[in-house]
């Protein structure tokens, strides 16, 4: 494949429904996100990086950051065609080198599966940080049954 022709842009370049069909190839756990719920976590992530090969993007990452201290590195993905060539390196490290990551102390990124193409860009596994909080998904919160239900907590 020539790789010459693939562009990486940090420009919120991001055709929503491109990146739907992206995330439905080549993202198992995003492949239900919906183009409103995508819009808003674009506009509310900075950098978007993006690749493309003329008109089809082939490449998504976005990150949150507070540009010192800790960001966060969502949403890895490489259309299924275009693996194996190094573009998820790439994009990895634009997004690493955009100016509100590369002075950060401390960079997290969660994985499901690709734990060792990760640590060859330098990440290392994290047992330390292992708390997460649940909460409804969007669908359920847009659910008229989920208005109004009492919630129940248990200590342990």
């Amino acid at each position: 494949m020539d790789c010459c022709r693939i562009q990486f842009s940090n420009q919120k370049r991001v055709d929503l429904l491109q990146l739907q069909a992206l995330f439905q190839v080549g993202a198992f756990w995003a492949a239900d996100r919906r183009v409103e719920d995508l819009a808003l976590a674009i506009a509310n992530s900075d950098p978007v990086i993006t690749a493309w090969d003329d008109d089809l993007m082939i490449g998504f990452a976005r990150a949150t950051s507070d540009g010192v201290y800790r960001a966060t590195i969502w949403d890895v993905v490489i259309h299924p065609d275009y693996q194996g060539l190094g573009l998820g390196r790439q994009l990895v490290q634009a997004v690493l080198s955009h100016p509100k990551m590369n002075r950060v102390e401390r960079i997290y990124l969660m994985t499901t599966h690709q734990q060792p193409f990760y640590e060859r860009i330098g990440f290392e596994c994290n047992s330390s940080t292992t708390m997460v909080l649940h909460k409804p998904s969007l669908a359920t919160e847009r659910s008229p049954l989920a208005v109004n239900q009492p919630v129940s907590s248990t200590a342990t």
